[in-house]
């Protein structure tokens, strides 16, 4: 019979039981389940209790008293040092409902896909979402997951409707709390301990693609996800240096996949070892395919409006739009005819990205105001400006002083 290692990290979580037992009820063959938990505690919380579970078998639990716990991604790695061959893998967080007969549901459509030439597929996705307290499932969309923004970086995302389909559709992301694949990615693509929250899932993403894994979005539900957290404490809220990890781990994302141009020092194993990049596929390889490129922050149009993968070399590019300030300063404006000035944006090389006026009318604003100065805002696309130049014309004296500032 086939066996599944679930893993459930949970951080001072009600749910957690609740999450057990649907799991267990839900499932077909509930005997070939093995449970690991990472039960992130603490003493004060009554509720959050394993006891019932420990004499049996299927579970194994790591007790973490909740002043230790180093965040989410450490709490995955600790569970996945415990993956002893099972055939499949789990991976959730510790707040889920289930639909009936989930893991004969899962592993048919993994049999199906490694039927159809994919020899690693990888199903994950963002899961529709349930109510607290009654635990009622109240959303029956089948969810695909979007770039929605760049943080410090960092790829984050967000879900969108998918349209019914009869398969699987291929995917670019990896979804933090909803995971199944085959046993051995937990020795393949491990967590990586140095990772906080935010980088976890576009990291992922790209280590399982180069490692040969293809992934799929479910076209059904199978699992249900409660995303307000209302009730619990995060790890956020308890550890006090938490934003000191979490901006070390969106450095080490952006190192990894080289955002902004950064590259690993000396190399990328040296640097990252087992939690690197694999030798089946290449880092370009994986932005053509998902159509993102992680040195600008850019992804495709074909991305953007959320098309199946793959997509090919030389797709467009979906440029944004970004809004700048420009401060005007009065002591810049000193003669009563300046008609005008030319504002010029360079990038950090010097090269002109964007050029503009700032007009009669703005010069007005600014000489009335009680401030000694005030903002006015350009919309750019497709550029990172560094810094502005600012140059009035005044029609008594002609060019004035250009005057440089920095964004």
């Amino acid at each position: 019979m086939k066996s599944i290692f679930v893993q459930i990290a949970s951080y001072r979580d009600p749910e957690l039981i609740p999450t057990i037992k649907d799991l267990i009820e839900k499932a077909s063959k509930p005997e070939n389940l093995k449970i690991c938990i990472a039960h992130q505690y603490a003493e004060e919380d009554e509720w959050d209790r394993l006891d019932q579970f420990a004499d049996d078998g299927r579970f194994t639990v790591i007790q973490i008293p909740y002043q230790e716990s180093q965040g989410t991604c450490w709490a995955r790695n600790e569970i996945q040092r415990h993956y002893n061959g099972e055939d499949y893998t789990l991976h959730l967080d510790s707040h889920h409902r289930f639909c009936k007969d989930w893991d004969t549901e899962c592993i048919d459509i993994i049999t199906n896909l490694q039927k159809e030439g994919f020899k690693k597929p990888l199903l994950t996705s963002y899961c529709p979402s349930y109510s607290l307290p009654d635990g009622k499932k109240i959303d029956d969309i089948v969810y695909g997951m979007r770039v929605n923004i760049w943080k410090d970086g960092v790829a984050l995302f967000h879900p969108y409707a998918m349209e019914k389909t009869a398969a699987p559709v291929p995917s670019r992301f990896y979804s933090g709390h909803f995971a199944f694949t085959l046993g051995q990615f937990c020795k393949e693509v491990p967590h990586d301990p140095l990772m906080y929250f935010y980088g976890e899932e576009i990291s992922i993403s790209v280590r399982a693609y180069t490692h040969g894994y293809d992934l799929f979005a479910p076209h059904k539900q199978l699992v249900w996800h409660e995303y307000t957290r209302e009730g619990r404490s995060k790890h956020w809220d308890d550890h006090s240096r938490w934003f000191d990890r979490d901006n070390a781990s969106k450095a080490r994302t952006r190192q990894l996949l080289g955002v902004n141009g950064e590259v690993c020092s000396p190399c990328n194993k040296n640097t990252f070892k087992e939690y690197g990049l694999g030798e089946a596929r290449t880092l370009e390889e994986y932005e053509v395919y998902a159509g993102i490129k992680f040195k600008d922050q850019t992804i495709t149009h074909r991305c953007k409006k959320n098309l199946p993968p793959p997509g090919i070399p030389g797709d467009s590019i979906y440029y944004e739009a970004k809004d700048y300030q420009i401060k005007l300063n009065k002591y810049d404006f000193l003669y009563d005819d300046i008609a005008f000035a030319t504002v010029v944006m360079e990038d950090d090389a010097g090269m002109v990205v964007h050029q503009d006026t700032i007009t009669s009318d703005e010069i007005k604003t600014l000489k009335q105001s009680d401030l000694p100065y005030v903002a006015v805002t350009r919309s750019i696309t497709g550029a990172n400006p560094l810094r502005y130049l600012i140059w009035p014309y005044s029609q008594s004296h002609g060019w004035g002083d250009k005057v440089v500032s920095y964004f």
